[in-house]
């Protein structure tokens, strides 16, 4: 008989084991090892263990969100305090406890270099303690978040309470006290001394940034920085100390001479520092800058002495003729070339000095122009009289001032910008005028006179009228619509003037013949005119108003009547008789107010 095959004798143990064949692979390809039994417990087992613990998170997880519902997530702080993981109650009084003391001490506030404090009560500020715990929120659902809760810390901030109007009310104190211009570097004088200043940065606080800063963080105990705008300055402080050690250390180091002719001047420290002063200039450095006049102050008056001051030719009148004055001619320092090189001349040590130059200058009516301008007889001549005494010494002051005026060809003569100023320090004195309709007293008062008979004088002369005004209310000792009145503000400025021009080829000379009862006033020249005035008659009359007086030294008077009127000038040629022009001028005089004192 044939014999049965032998089988291994593990046959029995492995009769559940088959061949895996892979589809598309024929049936002779090599089986896959089977896995060994030991193997596959030990997945077993550890797929046991891993479901355990995965049990065990899950039961934690789900006790410590039940347990922790309604607290505060773990690693919390609020300003500081550590409230994490507590309830709504204990985190609260935590809080409270910690934050509380703070909340009613000043607050250290830094802005740019500024430090100031700020009082919580005065500024309005509260701290809201439920609003800052719902701001904490609730314990998250995320496992990992939960987690992360153990190992971190997250600060949350304040939630404040505030009355705005006190808050913007301290803001502003303290923008007050914050805020600053930037200052510019320069070096200045102590007397003779130069000293640095040092460029400061200019800073403003910015209020909106200021507010959310103050409103989340002033409860957190700390300083809080609050942000500025700065404005920078041109000038380093580098710059201002090469200017100090530079320039002005050296150009006060000892006295500058300035030397004339045949005379010294000598200009101290203290006036070379008085005159330097320093200036930014683009490129971050300062530009030292001499103040020529002040050290013309200090140096002029010591050279005086050696300068001329140039006088014209002038006409005066002797034994009631014309003389012709002679001229001279002005020698003088011409500072502004001889000044340009100051600046380099106060750098160098001592000894320094400094040549001045002169100037020549020749008269403006030389003697010769004098002798050539033809003045030799009376042209006209014109008087007024009736003035007061206090009214006359004016009237007398501006007739010297005036008396051997010349007027060349084509000249216009402006009294006004003949005389200058007419105040007290020129000795006019207070006298009688009419302000406003009424009598009043002005330092100058008077002088419309002299204007008057001038004006006739030029008028009589044939001289053109370039410029003048009539008084509002008529004066019965002038000529009617052939008188003139000047006005000068009190700093002397020009408001009303009489001006007139020599449109002749030959000169005029001026002469003034003052009474304490009368001015007279000649124009000499060549005669070339003949010159005839027609009055025109007075209508539209008006009657006066009446018109209470000032409350102090008020004088009633009758006033007048208004009228128009009108003068012709008629102009003949002197020699032939031949009319070569007239002109009418008319004129309107108001009223002149009955003035009333007191219960009149």
């Amino acid at each position: 008989m044939p014999q049965e095959p032998r089988w291994p004798e593990s046959h029995a143990e492995q009769t559940d084991i088959l061949p895996v064949v892979t589809p598309g692979f024929a049936e002779s390809a090599t089986p896959q090892e089977p896995t060994p039994p030991k193997r596959r417990r030990s997945y077993r087992k550890a797929a046991f263990i891993g479901g355990g613990v995965f049990g065990l998170l899950v039961v934690a997880y789900a006790l410590d969100v039940l347990v922790s519902q309604g607290s505060v997530p773990r690693g919390v702080t609020v300003a500081g305090v550590d409230v994490g993981g507590m309830d709504r109650t204990a985190a609260e009084k935590e809080l409270r406890g910690g934050i509380e003391p703070r909340l009613t001490r000043p607050v250290k506030i830094v802005a740019g270099d500024a430090e100031e404090s700020l009082a919580p009560n005065n500024a309005g500020l509260r701290l809201d303690w439920p609003a800052t715990l719902d701001q904490a929120g609730d314990q998250p659902l995320n496992p990992f978040t939960r987690i992360a809760s153990f190992f971190s810390t997250t600060e949350v901030g304040v939630v404040t309470q505030t009355d705005d109007a006190k808050l913007t009310a301290a803001l502003e104190n303290l923008r007050d006290k914050v805020d600053r211009d930037p200052v510019e570097g320069t070096v200045r004088f102590e007397e003779a001394k130069p000293v640095a200043v040092e460029p400061k940065t200019g800073q403003k606080l910015d209020l909106e940034a200021a507010k959310k800063t103050i409103l989340e963080r002033w409860a957190g105990g700390e300083p809080l920085n609050l942000a500025v705008t700065q404005t920078p300055v041109k000038v380093s402080p580098e710059a201002v100390h090469a200017a100090l050690e530079q320039i002005a250390k050296p150009a006060v180091s000892a006295p500058m001479v300035i030397k004339g002719e045949g005379k010294d001047a000598v200009v101290k420290p203290e006036d070379i520092a008085g005159a330097l002063t320093f200036e930014p200039v683009d490129g971050g450095v300062l530009n030292p800058k001499v103040d020529n006049n002040k050290i013309i102050e200090a140096a002029g008056p010591q050279l005086k002495s050696t300068e001329k001051e140039g006088k014209d030719a002038q006409i005066v009148f002797e034994g009631g003729k014309p003389t012709v004055q002679p001229s001279e001619d002005a020698n003088v320092v011409d500072w502004e070339p001889s000044l340009k090189p100051v600046l380099d001349v106060l750098k160098r040590a001592a000894p320094r000095e400094l040549p001045v130059t002169y100037k020549k200058t020749p008269a403006k009516v030389t003697t010769e122009q004098a002798n050539q301008l033809g003045i030799k007889e009376v042209v006209s001549e014109f008087k007024t009289g009736g003035f007061a005494a206090d009214s006359g010494t004016n009237i007398r002051v501006v007739a010297q001032k005036v008396n051997g005026a010349i007027v060349k060809p084509n000249e216009t003569f402006s009294l006004n910008g003949f005389t200058g100023p007419r105040g007290a320090a020129q000795g006019y004195v207070e006298a009688g005028v009419i302000k406003d309709g009424a009598p009043g007293r002005e330092v100058g008062g008077g002088i419309s006179q002299f204007a008057t008979t001038l004006y006739n004088a030029s008028y009589f002369a044939g001289m053109k009228d370039t410029e003048h005004k009539e008084h509002s209310y008529y004066i019965s000792r002038y000529p009617a619509a052939r008188e003139a009145t000047v006005f000068q503000n009190h700093n002397g400025g020009s408001v009303i003037d009489l001006k007139f021009t020599n449109d002749g080829d030959t000169g005029v000379a001026i002469q003034t013949i003052w009474t304490p009862s009368d001015i007279t006033i000649r124009l000499w020249g060549t005669k070339k005119y003949t010159v005839e005035s027609i009055p025109g008659g007075r209508t539209n009359p008006s009657d006066p108003p009446t018109k209470p007086g000032p409350a102090e030294n008020c004088k009633p008077s009758n006033g007048a009547p208004g009228f128009t009127t009108s003068d012709t000038r008629v102009i003949k040629d002197a020699a032939s008789g031949r009319e070569i022009r007239r002109h009418t001028r008319n004129v309107h005089y108001n009223p002149q107010p009955k003035i009333t004192c007191g219960t009149e």
